[in-house]
């Protein structure tokens, strides 16, 4: 396909793409506290070490993953043949809105290093070859929490003919996510009072209302999953990626991952490396940094986009609600969040009302994809002048939340559940606070709410240590990373670029998250290419 009959990534892959986006600014971002008795995923339960930063800042103790260190590959190990051994019975999908879309499921271990412990499903759907299959391309459109089998609805708008044609494409519900013992935690009817929930950045009030939405959750989650809760992290994830390789009949695993998805990736390769087939990483995460540091960059990363966005609207040539220059646009975007927090606006639903909260998780999402900043100026031209509906109808996108009430996934509580183990925080309280002040001064658009400790509550410990990966043995690994990435900064990728033993590095010059499927043809020719021929893009190469 030429660079000008390939078509924008729609709305359905910015509803996958900014699963998260109402959860940064949502108040999920709790103060002071601690765990509250809950252990770690080893088997006494109890958190056993506290490692210590790049910078030299002690990180909150951590438990123990069930599935990080396995005494032996499961693959070979007698006590797991039987996983080994499924093939996917596929059927017809539920709640999936794809043509020829086939539904199916793999068992897995719930406890990867007790196979006794018990199982859960994990949900996969597959959109076959529209040719003959060179093999599977396993794919992740990110989060943690967005739901892989979904994102098939959205996939023939992200691929070429030629790709489409080449691989059976699959996806899947990581564990804990919606199908594949999805973790359940506030009704529906919570959960819209959560997202809109709504105090002034930067406030006691702000404070205490991420302190109490914090603690709700977490106690929620406890009591409706508390069985699974510890065993959500990303090695698990990995694991069970390869258990789904095998039932696809693979001996090595063809992989497609956005944004979570490249750390879901990574971990892949480290536990696997001599499986890894022809590996694509667009919008990478870094394994090595801490949660601190993922806010942070997310902070700084989403008010380089809102400045970009407004430079954009100023040159528009009508249809900009902001006025001057572009700090003074952004004083005035800011001004508005603030009216919104006092008084919320009118959208034609008396029960719904655009809160702040409501407001800034649209703007934010919108930096996600470009192509979609005239829409943005028009629901904020609509919003400052007193219409509210379509910044909400924005905001009811990100949160996956239908006309009828109801949320089509649980996004909102996976992305707590798994971020919660994969990545510990600075264990100081007061350098937290430090930085919540930091990030509020340097980036004030969304810098105030991306302060503080969002896992303060959370009933399991984190599991993980940052860390580089490296996998060594792996097959060349190809890693993307866009300039004005908002949700992982360009440098992310960079850095995971540098620790893997063999990977390339392609840049793509340009807004939103992540590049494959929308950079215009340049990405998506070389990433094509070596999916359907192997052809490894040149180190480097920027478009």
């Amino acid at each position: 396909m030429t660079p000008a009959a390939r078509p924008r990534r729609p709305l359905a892959r910015l509803a996958a793409a900014a699963a998260a986006a109402a959860l940064l600014i949502a108040g999920c971002t709790g103060q002071d506290g601690a765990p509250d008795d809950g252990g770690g995923a080893g088997d006494d339960g109890a958190a056993s070490s506290a490692p210590v930063s790049e910078d030299g800042l002690v990180l909150e103790e951590l438990g123990t993953s069930a599935a990080q260190d396995l005494p032996a590959d499961p693959a070979a190990d007698p006590a797991y043949a039987a996983y080994y051994a499924q093939d996917i019975d596929w059927g017809a999908c539920e709640g999936v809105e794809a043509e020829d879309l086939e539904c199916g499921s793999v068992t897995v271990p719930l406890i990867w290093n007790d196979p006794e412990g018990g199982d859960i499903e994990i949900a996969v759907g597959r959109l076959a070859a529209s040719g003959e299959p060179i093999g599977s391309l396993v794919t992740n459109p990110g989060g943690p929490g967005g739901s892989g089998v979904n994102f098939l609805e959205s996939l023939p708008f992200l691929l070429s003919n030629e790709m489409r044609g080449a691989y059976d494409v699959v996806g899947f519900d990581p564990r804990g996510v919606q199908r594949s013992a999805g973790v359940e935690c506030l009704s529906d009817e919570e959960t819209d009072e959560y997202l809109a929930a709504t105090a002034a950045p930067g406030t006691a009030e702000f404070a205490q209302l991420a302190e109490e939405w914090g603690a709700r959750i977490a106690e929620a989650c406890q009591a409706n999953s508390g069985e699974v809760l510890p065993y959500l992290d990303t090695y698990s994830a990995a694991r069970d990626m390869d258990v789904l390789r095998a039932a696809l009949g693979s001996e090595q695993l063809d992989y497609l991952g956005y944004s979570y998805g490249t750390y879901l990736g990574s971990s892949y390769a480290d536990l696997y490396p001599e499986r890894v087939g022809r590996f694509v990483l667009d919008g990478a995460m870094d394994p090595s940094i801490t949660m601190n540091e993922l806010s942070a960059g997310q902070a700084e990363g989403f008010e380089r986009a809102t400045e970009a966005f407004l430079a954009n609207c100023l040159e528009a040539v009508d249809g900009c609600p902001f006025k001057g220059s572009a700090d003074e646009a952004g004083q005035q975007l800011r001004a508005f969040f603030a009216a919104v927090d006092a008084a919320p606006l009118d959208t034609g639903d008396p029960q719904r009302p655009l809160t702040g909260a409501l407001a800034r998780s649209a703007v934010l999402t919108l930096m996600y994809e470009d192509g979609l900043w005239q829409l943005g100026r028009e629901a904020l031209g609509a919003a400052m002048s007193g219409d509210g509906e379509q910044l909400l109808t924005i905001s009811d996108l990100s949160s996956e939340r239908a006309e009828d009430g109801t949320y089509r996934t649980n996004a909102a509580y996976a992305i707590v559940a798994v971020n919660c183990l994969d990545h510990p925080g600075v264990a100081d309280d007061q350098w937290v606070e430090q930085e919540a002040q930091r990030l509020a001064e340097e980036f004030p658009t969304f810098g105030p709410t991306l302060g503080g400790d969002g896992c303060a509550h959370w009933p399991v410990p984190p599991l993980r240590e940052p860390a580089p990966i490296a996998a060594e043995g792996a097959a060349p690994i190809v890693v993307i990373g866009t300039t004005g990435d908002p949700a992982t900064p360009y440098r992310w990728s960079q850095s995971l670029a540098e620790q893997l033993a063999d990977s390339v590095l392609l840049t793509y010059e340009g807004h939103g998250h992540t590049a494959y499927g929308r950079s215009g043809g340049c990405i998506e020719e070389q990433v094509d290419a070596y999916y359907l021929e192997g052809t490894l893009p040149e180190d480097g190469l920027t478009c």
